[in-house]
């Protein structure tokens, strides 16, 4: 029951409507318009922007104070005293797990990461040029032809054992589409490795030669992983749920969040960084480029700067900086022309006036997409591995919905075409 009423007076309907309003734990109060229906009136809302299409326990954030909150924990403590696996865990129950819990759920994401053998002969079908969204998006939603043990959405445990193969094999899927592009075989995962040890092994590893993996490589991987986790109703995570919503299975409802994440408004962010240093080139460049940045009349724009939730700083950046100068230490790659660019920017990003005062600070995909691009992940990759770090969010979103109830989604809109018109004798 509401405690705080909101009234609407619209001219042509005598009676003012009451609306409810809720409060969550924390954040903007919402007004229920379901009502407004019966009197033949719709909310307007371009983009869904200032409307609540659910209720969730999930992630919380609050773009203005900076913050990011995992089920109420904050997303830097996350980062700190965390892992990627444990996260996963945490978004999908709901709380931090025991230590008998985690290892159960180590090892059980380890004895999941395998594919069906005949999957990998669905690859034979896409160019080796195909961008690997494309690629990604035919083999998850290609996954439901094969774990028909696992498809009835009402089961909890049906959903849970989906979460788990979806969480393992992200990883495997995303190292056999770089694999194919170059034409390598795929590798085998390793469940003596780590979640990310393991996906570095198959992404850089051939049969002939298997190196060890650099722990200071895998950390920063599986942070990426964990900074990437779940970002709240975003644009793919809202695609899950409505995909969700029609009673979709599991796997069809996460190609869907990768086809929206392939947008480059969205999950581009970081593949988009790596081509504005491209385009600035050399450093001498730098001025020039800066003073685009801040002409208005001027297209260009600093990517990786500023951030359309967080209006004064990303929460998540601060981790991945420290993570970015770690990689580029271990890899010795501080003199890297390209990465010399980027922390130039970085610098007058956090000192200039201009950038201050609009709060367009370095954010994740800024360093992110320097990490990946340090470590050999080509740029046409990023998306895929935003879309495997994001993969837990999407399931406990999924979950979150099917499990609590639902009603299919069916937004609706202002209709501005032709009135009804006869067919021309």
């Amino acid at each position: 029951m509401a405690d705080k009423k909101a009234t609407l007076k619209v001219d042509g309907i005598d009676e003012a409507l009451e609306l409810p309003v809720y409060e969550g734990t924390v954040g903007p109060d919402v007004v229920d318009v379901r009502s407004l229906t019966g009197k033949g009136l719709f909310t307007y809302d371009p983009g869904f922007v200032s409307t609540a299409a659910t209720e969730s326990k999930i992630t919380y954030i609050d773009g203005a104070a900076g913050v990011l909150l995992h089920r109420g924990y904050p997303i830097e403590q996350l980062a700190e005293k965390s892992d990627y696996l444990e996260t996963c865990f945490l978004l999908l129950h709901g709380e931090l797990p025991s230590d008998e819990q985690k290892a159960q759920f180590v090892s059980t994401i380890k004895n999941h990461t395998m594919v069906h053998e005949q999957l990998s002969h669905f690859f034979n079908g896409f160019r080796r040029d195909a961008h690997p969204m494309a690629v990604m998006c035919g083999v998850v939603g290609a996954l439901s032809a094969f774990y028909h043990d696992s498809l009835d959405i009402h089961d909890e445990h049906h959903r849970l054992v989906s979460a788990h193969r979806l969480i393992a094999k992200m990883p495997t899927l995303a190292a056999m589409v770089y694999k194919y592009s170059i034409g390598q075989p795929f590798m085998y995962p390793r469940n003596e490795l780590s979640y990310s040890e393991n996906f570095l092994h198959m992404m850089f590893n051939t049969p002939c030669e298997e190196k060890e993996v650099s722990p200071i490589l895998a950390k920063a991987m599986d942070r990426i992983f964990l900074l990437h986790a779940d970002h709240e109703q975003n644009a793919s995570t809202s695609t899950v749920r409505l995909a969700g919503s029609t009673g979709a299975n599991p796997f069809a409802c996460i190609a869907s969040g990768i086809a929206a994440l392939w947008g480059p408004a969205h999950g581009g962010a970081n593949e988009a960084v790596l081509n504005m240093l491209n385009e600035i080139g050399d450093e001498s460049n730098i001025d020039k480029f800066i003073a685009k940045a801040k002409d208005k009349d001027d297209p260009f724009r600093l990517m990786g700067f500023g951030h359309r939730v967080y209006k004064n700083f990303d929460p998540r950046a601060k981790v991945m900086k420290q993570t970015c100068d770690e990689v580029l230490a271990e890899l010795g790659m501080e003199n890297d022309p390209l990465l010399k660019i980027a922390m130039k920017l970085e610098k007058i990003a956090t000192e200039d006036e201009y950038f201050v005062k609009r709060g367009l600070y370095p954010n994740v995909d800024f360093y992110s997409g320097i990490i990946l691009k340090a470590i050999g992940i080509p740029t046409e990759l990023f998306t895929v591995i935003f879309a495997t770090g994001r993969t837990p969010g999407w399931i406990a979103h999924w979950n979150e919905m099917i499990s609590e109830g639902y009603r299919i989604g069916r937004p609706r809109q202002l209709y501005t075409g032709h009135t009804k018109r006869d067919y021309p004798a």
